[in-house]
């Protein structure tokens, strides 16, 4: 009897835990870039799909952006397309490009399938609904890469409508220009941006590494947060792995225009967003601008 009160209490103390956090984002939008290990693995999948449905329900407003990069290589590779890279980029020529929209959209619902399975309205759209994303062409050091947008306008009426009545959006990163010609983009980018346009309380980057290493080489050196300034600072001074640092110019980026906070988490830890939001210590690298508090309890 004594193990079982226990086990209860500890369930009971999580609970009391996540208490404040719960009244600190209720109402609030927080923007979820579903992408790596997470995506592939059926498991992790699911589990990312139930912290999603368990914000909403309590009372949070996500809306997930996800990539599909492997998915897309998969499918070019079955029509027996060979991909082309231009410093390290998928080169996204036409009938790239189709494939990409259609292999996109299917993972889309895919994922709307999963959170309607767990008795959550969603809605999935790409970045032509409603006119969300406006791109113009993106060249790598003066490379053209093909139908690769870079976003220069985020119209989020969409959103805000479908956040009102009450569904999870689902976003797809697929956009147009101004000749209305269809654009791939890269889901950090279109996260970071609808982040900024929407003022989001809070985007959390799944990725496949842990955090941000103060010592790339040395596990123990992960970092639990970070301001704005120090972020600035490891990015100057190349402390952060090459990989990593597109992905930190984006979070800076979107504190300065009104995001609260950023969150780096490991995909591949089961539920590591109900785990980061609602723990006092947290376990991914958490960014913040210089109006937040340290609000994490020792």
């Amino acid at each position: 009897m004594e193990h079982m009160d226990q086990e209860i209490m500890k369930k009971a103390e999580v609970l009391i835990e996540a208490l404040p956090y719960i009244q600190r984002f209720n109402r609030k939008v927080i923007i979820i870039k579903y992408g790596g290990s997470a995506m592939v693995d059926e498991e992790l999948k699911m589990d990312v799909i139930k912290d999603a449905v368990l914000l909403k329900l309590v009372g949070f407003k996500p809306i997930i952006v996800h990539g599909g990069g492997k998915e897309i290589s998969k499918w070019v590779g079955k029509i027996g397309m060979e991909p082309r890279f231009v410093n390290g980029l998928r080169v996204t020529d036409a009938p790239t490009m189709e494939i990409a929209e259609m292999v996109l959209n299917r993972v889309n619902k895919g994922l709307v399938q999963m959170i309607q399975q767990l008795g959550v309205k969603a809605v999935g759209i790409s970045g032509k609904d409603g006119g969300l994303l406006h791109v113009h062409k993106k060249t790598s050091g003066g490379e053209d890469i093909g139908y690769v947008g870079e976003v220069d306008q985020v119209e989020p009426k969409i959103l805000f409508d479908l956040l009102e009545k009450d569904f999870l959006p689902v976003v797809c990163p697929i956009g147009y220009d101004d000749r209305y010609d269809t654009y791939n983009i890269n889901a950090d980018d279109a996260a970071c941006a609808i982040a900024k346009a929407m003022h989001a309380e809070k985007l959390a980057f799944l990725t496949d590494i842990e955090g941000v290493y103060r010592d790339f080489n040395d596990k123990s050196s992960l970092i639990s947060e970070l301001t704005v300034d120090e972020a600035e600072e490891f990015m100057e001074k190349g402390i952060v792995g090459g990989g990593m640092i597109p992905k930190l110019a984006g979070c800076v980026d979107a504190l300065k225009n009104g995001v609260s906070r950023v969150h780096i988490l490991d995909g591949r830890i089961p539920h590591c967003v109900l785990l980061e939001i609602f723990t006092n210590k947290g376990i991914g690298t958490a960014i913040i601008n210089k109006t937040e508090t340290r609000y994490y309890h020792e």
